[in-house]
């Protein structure tokens, strides 16, 4: 099983992403923040995989994904955006999901992601 360290800005959103990576296996940590997210990383959480928001306050997932990737270079990124173009993305290669997605969708991203259902961190 994969853990998946996320983050959405809407809760509702946010819970029912949590409902599909579960229903398909995955432990999910949450994290209500892109700093709630660093703070869990930075404490030991083992992610396999973080899936985050673009458009949050205070740190957008860009610039959270920036910043996993300067301390956890392995660590696999999806970012889930409803928006098509994203300031300053041209700077940092991340897998991207387009909302609304679905399940096989949400599915089919994290296999390619984890080919082996597992990061091996």
């Amino acid at each position: 099983m994969a853990a998946a360290a996320r983050k959405d800005d809407d809760l509702l959103i946010a819970g029912s992403t949590v409902d599909l990576l579960e229903d398909l296996g995955h432990q999910v940590v949450e994290a209500h923040s892109a700093t709630e997210a660093l703070q869990l990383l930075e404490g030991g959480l083992a992610a396999d995989l973080l899936i985050t928001d673009h458009a949050m306050p205070g740190m957008t997932g860009i610039e959270l994904a920036r910043e996993v990737r300067r301390q956890y270079p392995r660590l696999p990124i999806l970012l889930a955006t409803g928006f098509a173009e994203l300031e300053g993305s041209e700077m940092i290669e991340v897998s991207r999901l387009a909302k609304p997605y679905t399940q096989t969708q949400l599915a089919t991203e994290i296999a390619r992601l984890l080919p082996h259902g597992k990061a091996g961190f």
